[in-house]
């Protein structure tokens, strides 16, 4: 069973608790971002990837779909996924994310694309209002156990 836990989001917020999420990535574990255009998805991805090592900015994989990091960019190998181009769950087979988790972490944003796919221990953070309204929710999965940095 999931623990939920609500934060406010405003952009400094965002960076910091994506900071915190990021430190805590290990192999194998998977990250759901959800919520509307614009809501904060990338800019909590960012976060993640920069607590990693990432030096330079990270563009968003919304025409490439997947943006993999591998070292020595960042001390986890990490790929960016953006689903939102994604229109049957029949495609995903051909991205091999689950290849990814062998030695790495996922960050996916519009993970509703996934259809009736997915993985059971994935954090699921979900962003919603807008502005310095916003809020995120994290259910935050049994195999994070102790790692949740946010509490």
């Amino acid at each position: 069973m999931s623990h939920r836990y609500d934060y406010t989001l405003a952009e400094a917020e965002a960076e910091r608790i994506g900071a915190a999420i990021g430190a805590a990535l290990m192999p194998g574990d998977v990250v759901a971002l959800s919520g509307d255009l614009g809501a904060g998805k990338t800019t909590l991805a960012r976060a993640m990837l920069k607590a990693r090592g990432l030096a330079g900015e990270a563009p968003s994989p919304t025409f490439a779909i997947v943006q993999p990091y591998a070292p020595p960019e960042v001390d986890l190998p990490i790929a960016h996924v953006d689903l939102y181009r994604i229109e049957d769950e029949g495609e995903l087979i051909e991205l091999g994310l689950d290849d990814y988790l062998t030695d790495g972490a996922l960050l996916v944003e519009w993970p509703e694309r996934l259809g009736s796919q997915g993985w059971d221990d994935m954090l699921v953070l979900t962003i919603s209002g807008d502005g310095d309204a916003r809020v995120l929710t994290a259910a935050v999965p049994p195999a994070w156990g102790g790692r949740w940095p946010l509490r």
